[in-house]
C-alpha cells in the first residue's frame, strides 16, 4: 500500500508514521498562543522533527469543538511564513491542516506536500481539484457537522459502519475529480462530531477500516474524551494518549498525529515490537 503526497512517498506496510503537530494559533485547546511567533512556530517543529516526526502538520486556525472561523488572511498569514521556513530543508515533509482550499493552494506553493482536511465532508469540488493539480497527499476527515456545531448532539445508529461508508463514498468522489487513490489517507476523525461512546468504539473497531485498503490516521492526542472518561485534564493526559497511541499501532493503523512526538515514538515501536 503506497501513499504518495508530491515528491514524498509512503510505502506500507512499514513502522507506523508520526505526524508532529504544530498549531499556529492563539485558541487551540492543547497549546493554544505557545506558537504564534513564526520563530516560536519553526522551532518547535525543528524540535518535532529532532524527535523523529516524519510529517510536521501545520496549522492556523482552531478546530476545537465550537472554535470561531477566521479569516483566510489572518490564516495564511500564520501558517505561510512557517512553511516558507521549514521548506527551506527539503527532508522535512509538511502537511497544511487546513478546511480552505485557497490556504491549502498558497501552502502547497510555499512548499506542503499533504493537505489534512478535516472538511472533507464538504461537497464542493474546490479543495480536490487543488490537490488532485499538486499531487498532493490528501487525509480525508470523517467529521459530523462543522466544529461550531459537531458536539451539539452528535448520533448515530452505528458510528464503525457509518464512517466505514463514509470513507467508501468519498474514496469514489475524489477519484472523479482527479484525485488519486495513493494520495488519500483515512481518519476516522476522532472527537470531532462524536461522544465519548462514539470514539471509544472507533478506537476499539480500528482493524475494522482495514477494508478500504487504505492507510489510517488516528488523531487522538490529549483530546478531551480522555478527560470525560478518566477526569484528567489537558495536560495531564499523555499516558492515555499514548496507550491509544500504542493501540493504534497494535490495530494496524499506519500514521498517528500527535503532539508528544518523542513519547509517542518509544510507544508505538515498542507496541509494534510486540505485536510481531
Amino acid at each position: 500500500m503506497r501513499w504518495i503526497a508530491r515528491e514524498h512517498q509512503f510505502d506500507f506496510p512499514r513502522p507506523m508514521v508520526v505526524m508532529g503537530i504544530v498549531n499556529t494559533t492563539p485558541d487551540s485547546f492543547s497549546d493554544g498562543g505557545q506558537f504564534l511567533d513564526v520563530d516560536a512556530a519553526v522551532t518547535h517543529a525543528l524540535r518535532l522533527a529532532n524527535e523523529g516526526a516524519e510529517i510536521l502538520d501545520i496549522g492556523g486556525e482552531s478546530t476545537r469543538p465550537g472554535a470561531p472561523a477566521v479569516s483566510e488572511q489572518e490564516e495564511l498569514d500564520r501558517v505561510i511564513p512557517v512553511i516558507q521556513r521549514l521548506a527551506k530543508r527539503p527532508e522535512l515533509v509538511l502537511s497544511i491542516d487546513t478546511q480552505k482550499p485557497s490556504v491549502a493552494r498558497a501552502a502547497i506553493d510555499a512548499g506542503a506536500a499533504i493537505v489534512n482536511d478535516i472538511a472533507a465532508n464538504r461537497s464542493k469540488p474546490e479543495m480536490w481539484q487543488v490537490v488532485a493539480e499538486a499531487g498532493a497527499g490528501y487525509v480525508c476527515m470523517h467529521m459530523q457537522g462543522t466544529p461550531q456545531t459537531m458536539q451539539t448532539k452528535p448520533e448515530y445508529e452505528n458510528v464503525t459502519d457509518e464512517v466505514s461508508g463514509f470513507f467508501e463514498e468519498r474514496l469514489a468522489l475524489l477519484s472523479t475529480h482527479g484525485v488519486s487513490i495513493e494520495q488519500v489517507v483515512l481518519d476516522p476523525g476522532i472527537g470531532f462530531g462524536k461522544t465519548l461512546q462514539h470514539n471509544i468504539k472507533l478506537l476499539r473497531d480500528l482493524n475494522k477500516f482495514s477494508f478500504v485498503e487504505r492507510p489510517m490516521l488516528v488523531g487522538a492526542s490529549r483530546k478531551s474524551f480522555i478527560e470525560k472518561l478518566l477526569g484528567a485534564p489537558i495536560h495531564e493526559r499523555l499516558p492515555a494518549s499514548l496507550a491509544c497511541a500504542a493501540w493504534a499501532a497494535i490495530q494496524g493503523s499506519q500514521i498517528i498525529r500527535v503532539h508528544d512526538v518523542a513519547e509517542t515514538i518509544q510507544a508505538v515501536r515498542m507496541a509494534e515490537t510486540l505485536a510481531r
